[in-house]
């Protein structure tokens, strides 16, 4: 049975209390909090994956598996414009090897150092029937005044996309990404991008989420969509597991982040623009994405 995480957050979140401390709750790629000592805000998120769902039982090496988890993580970091930190995993399986377990824990510590970020603790469980289930914590750290969120798009901004987007799958972009975290660090630090996410389940999915979060409608040219070798327009709307981001920029600010993007980052492409709405993905005859097609990734 699939569940409707939609459904279920918009029931479950907005009854969750918060404190002076929660700079940034619940809905955003991660949370910020406010520490006692001030500082940086404390960026926290967790995400998991599930074998079958995220990574195929058979024929994934373990290693590779481990490393998605932590890069995963390592993407909400990179979508708020932070710097990772801190990382903990939790682990449980039944039918597999001691030998599978330790290298899928270490395929996620060595992901973790290569940006780092090392692995300070966790726990390993058993489950009552086959299968593997694991669960990492990210702990990173963004100045308030450099953060970004899903809610600050504003009529008249640009929308742009990093790296290529669809067959994410079958070209196994799924398990080898790049987590964005040095294109998020300079958007932020650089006060280019006025908001952001990255993408997870499905462009479409996700630019609705940052649409509706920053209460507007967002205008997709879908011929300036950069496809991934073997992507195929229409589906690439919903593929999912991209991990780039997809953020919106002042339209007056345009020519200069085009200008002093890196030339070492994934490839920038501006796809449309911010338009009057509450939420909704359109083409450029106003017509809406989201009726006649999948939007993405659903649990």
């Amino acid at each position: 049975m699939m569940l409707n995480e939609r459904h279920i957050l918009s029931q479950l979140l907005p009854g969750l209390a918060a404190t002076e401390s929660v700079a940034v709750g619940p809905g955003d790629d991660c949370a910020a909090l406010r520490t006692s000592g001030g500082g940086p805000l404390l960026l926290a998120a967790v995400d998991q994956v599930i074998a079958g769902v995220h990574f195929l039982s058979e024929g994934t090496a373990p290693a590779r598996a481990g490393a998605k988890l932590m890069k995963r993580n390592l993407s909400d970091i990179a979508a708020m414009g932070g710097t990772p930190r801190w990382a903990l995993l939790a682990f449980a399986a039944r039918g597999c090897s001691e030998s599978w377990v330790l290298e899928f824990c270490r395929g996620a510590a060595d992901a973790g150092m290569r940006y780092g970020t090392p692995l300070t603790g966790g726990d390993i469980a058993g489950l009552e029937r086959d299968g593997v289930a694991a669960s990492l914590t990210i702990l990173g750290e963004v100045e308030e005044s450099e953060i970004v969120l899903r809610r600050g798009a504003k009529l008249g901004d640009l929308l742009y996309v990093t790296g290529r987007i669809g067959n994410s799958f079958l070209s196994e972009h799924h398990l080898d990404f790049t987590p964005r975290l040095a294109e998020g660090r300079f958007l932020a630090s650089h006060r280019f991008a006025s908001a952001m996410l990255d993408i997870s389940d499905g462009l479409l999915l996700d630019a609705s989420r940052l649409a509706a979060a920053s209460r507007v409608a967002l205008t997709v040219e879908q011929e300036r969509i950069p496809l991934r070798a073997g992507a195929v327009p229409e589906s690439a709307w919903s593929d999912g597991e991209d991990y780039e981001l997809l953020f919106t920029v002042p339209a007056d600010a345009a020519a200069q982040l085009e200008t002093e993007w890196p030339p070492g980052f994934a490839p920038l492409t501006r796809i449309g623009s911010v338009s009057a709405g509450s939420g909704e993905v359109l083409d450029p005859e106003g017509n809406s994405l989201t009726e006649h097609r999948k939007s993405g990734y659903e649990h």
